[in-house]
């Protein structure tokens, strides 16, 4: 599954354009904490949090991950969204919460695993 899966067949809003979308996702994560992300993610996963702060970008490039995903569908300021784009991270938004996604991604790569 590539993040533009994500988009299409799940209905994530994709707020930053093209970026990554033929990437490939071999796991996911769920973590408001960026130590705990940068210590436990994985590379080429998705990462669901409710942080919004320019940080999370950083966090994300170390750690080569796909996307980051904004849950219940909090605001993310301009600003960060600009800097994802020239930093080449995607941010995907949806109405679920964290908790919710997560399933989805679970089940998601599961059956991507199956076959």
């Amino acid at each position: 599954m590539v993040v533009g899966d994500l988009v299409t067949k799940f209905n994530f809003e994709n707020l930053t354009g093209n970026i990554n979308l033929d990437k490939e996702i071999e796991s996911g994560y769920t973590s408001d904490l960026l130590s705990d992300v940068i210590a436990n993610v994985r590379s080429n996963a998705v990462w669901v949090t409710v942080q919004r702060h320019i940080n999370i970008l950083g966090v994300a490039k170390l750690k080569d991950v796909c996307a980051v995903i904004i849950p219940r569908n909090l605001t993310v300021e301009n600003a960060v969204i600009e800097k994802a784009k020239t930093e080449g991270v995607a941010i995907l938004r949806d109405s679920r919460s964290a908790f919710d996604i997560s399933g989805v991604l679970y089940n998601a790569l599961n059956q991507s695993e199956d076959g």
